[in-house]
């Protein structure tokens, strides 16, 4: 079984994952359900991921709107960080930081998913880093019905995607799609 490195995520119907003072409230206002194409879910991403890797910027969000505010570290996964900086752990969580090319260190972060799939959380550069390298499978994102006008892109670069699912959930729309391009030795013509 192949492990496939999954960006899910929800963007603003104008494509922005965060507001631009990095605030997910738009997001929480949203009435939003599991997807009725039950492959979609959440629930069924952590079924199938092994390991989490994710930037600094949603690092600090997460530390700092979930954890600081007692709920805990929300993954029972090896959580990759990659950051620029060094930063402070969560007591009881498997949280590893990282620098540098992010396919020398997507190399680890997947032999720490024992075989199971790596889910991106949050920005897109990352996703666009590791979509650059080749080593980004599929992009599943649930756009909200509200429109920002700025923030942080979903993906900010080009990058060819083919629909391959989608449902609604609630207000929102769900979808999945498989990275075509550019990745090494994918026509993007096909």
């Amino acid at each position: 079984m192949t492990v496939r490195t999954t960006y899910y995520t929800a963007a603003s119907l104008d494509g922005f994952v965060a507001d631009p003072q990095d605030s997910l409230a738009w997001l929480f206002a949203q009435h939003h359900e599991n997807p009725a194409d039950a492959s979609l879910t959440y629930d069924a991403l952590l079924a199938r991921t092994g390991a989490v890797l994710m930037g600094a910027t949603t690092y600090l969000w997460i530390r700092g709107h979930v954890v600081d505010s007692g709920e805990g570290w929300p993954y029972d996964l090896p959580t990759w960080v990659m950051t620029h900086h060094e930063r402070a752990g969560v007591d009881g969580a498997d949280v590893r930081f990282a620098s540098g090319d992010v396919a020398a260190v997507h190399a680890d972060v997947v032999a720490s998913a024992a075989g199971r799939d790596v889910w991106v959380v949050g920005g897109g550069d990352l996703a666009g880093q590791l979509a650059d390298a080749g080593l980004l499978d599929d992009v599943v994102v649930s756009l909200a019905p509200v429109v920002l006008g700025a923030g942080r892109p979903l993906l900010p670069r080009r990058l060819q995607l083919r629909l391959a699912e989608h449902g609604t959930a609630g207000d929102l729309l769900t979808a999945r799609y498989d990275v075509v391009g550019p990745r090494p030795g994918v026509d993007w013509t096909a």
